[in-house]
C-alpha cells in the first residue's frame, strides 16, 4: 500500500489531479475529536499502509500540534513522521497534494517523508493583502507598515521559497524560471491582480481556483487577502526531482532518506553519522 499522507484541516485537501492519486488523511483537532478515536482511527492507517506522513502547517493551534505527539507517543510508533512546515495553508495544501501523487510512486515511506522539504523549494507560495499592519512571517519595513493605513493601498507578498514584498505599482514579485500551474483562493479582498497581472507576468500554464484555507487570515494577518501558490503539477517532473538526489540511510532509526534530515525521527544526517563514527571509536579501544 502507498504511503498515508495526513493532514490537520479538511481544506487542506485539494482534490485530485487524476484518477490514481489517493486522498489525505485527516487529523481532527482535540476540539472536534476526542482522544480514543483519533487513537483508533490512526491505529487503522498505520495498519493499513505502514507509514503515515503527516503535513502541517507552523500556524497550528498548539493543542492540535500537542494531539499530534501524543498520538505518535501513545502508539510507539516510529512509523509517523510529522512534518512542520512554514509554508501558508494554501502552499502546504499544493504540497500535500504533490505529497499524495508521490505516494504511488516506487519510493520508500522515508523517501516521501524527506522529499517535502525539497518539493517545498518548488512552491512559490504568497499573497495580495489588503494591510501588513499585523504580518509578521516575514520581515515588514516600516515604511511598509505606514503605507499599511493608506486607503486603496495593497501588498504583494511572497513568502515561499524566498520572501519578497513590495506594494502594488512601485515593483514586481520574481516569480519561478520553470513552468507552473497557479492555484489562488480568495479572500475578502476584492481584486483581480492576482490572475490578470501576476499569472501573465509568472507565464502560468494554467490558473486554477480553490476555497481559502480557514488558517490563511490568521497566517497572514488579514482577511483581506487572495492567496496564491504556483506549482509543479506533473507527477513526472516531481518524479525525476526526488529520484535524482542522492540516497542515504538514517544511522538513527534506519529508514532510507534525501537531504540532510531524516523526515521519520528527524536527525540530522550529519549528525547522525558523527554519532555512529563515535560509538565505533569507543567500542573499538585502544
Amino acid at each position: 500500500m502507498p504511503t498515508a499522507i495526513a493532514v490537520t484541516s479538511a481544506d487542506l485537501v485539494l482534490p485530485p489531479t487524476d484518477h490514481q492519486t489517493p486522498t489525505a488523511a485527516l487529523i481532527h483537532s482535540p476540539d472536534v475529536q476526542p482522544l480514543d478515536a483519533a487513537l483508533d482511527e490512526m491505529t487503522a492507517l498505520l495498519d493499513h499502509h505502514g507509514y503515515v506522513v503527516v503535513l502541517y502547517p507552523a500556524c497550528l493551534p498548539a493543542a492540535h500540534e500537542q494531539r499530534l505527539y501524543a498520538l505518535r507517543a501513545m502508539l510507539e510508533s516510529d512509523r509517523t513522521a510529522l512534518l512542520k512546515l512554514d509554508l501558508p495553508p494554501l502552499g502546504v495544501a499544493v504540497l500535500a497534494r504533490q505529497m499524495r501523487q508521490l505516494s504511488i510512486c516506487d519510493f520508500s515511506a522515508g523517501i516521501v517523508a524527506s522529499a517535502a522539504r525539497l518539493l517545498s523549494h518548488y512552491v512559490h507560495a504568497g499573497a495580495l493583502l489588503g494591510s501588513v499592519a499585523r504580518l509578521d512571517r516575514i520581515d515588514v519595513s516600516l515604511k511598509a507598515h505606514a503605507k499599511s493605513w493608506m486607503p486603496g493601498t495593497q501588498f504583494g507578498v511572497v513568502a515561499n521559497p524566498k520572501p519578497q514584498l513590495i506594494r502594488l505599482g512601485s515593483g514586481e514579485l520574481a516569480g519561478p524560471d520553470f513552468a507552473t500551474r497557479l492555484l489562488v483562493a480568495r479572500g475578502q479582498l476584492q481584486s483581480e491582480w492576482v490572475t490578470d497581472t501576476l499569472a501573465p507576468a509568472w507565464r502560468v500554464q494554467h490558473v486554477h481556483e480553490a476555497p481559502l484555507p480557514a488558517d490563511s487570515p490568521r497566517w497572514w494577518g488579514t482577511a483581506r487577502l487572495v492567496e496564491f501558490a504556483a506549482y509543479l503539477p506533473d507527477i513526472s517532473v516531481l518524479y525525476q526531482l526526488v529520484a535524482s538526489v542522492r540516497r542515504e540511510v538514517c544511522t538513527w532509526c534506519g529508514i532510507q532518506l534525501i537531504g540532510d534530515r531524516c523526515g521519520f525521527c528527524s536527525a540530522p544526517l550529519a549528525a547522525a553519522s558523527s554519532r555512529v563514527a563515535a560509538t565505533r571509536a569507543l567500542t573499538a579501544g585502544p
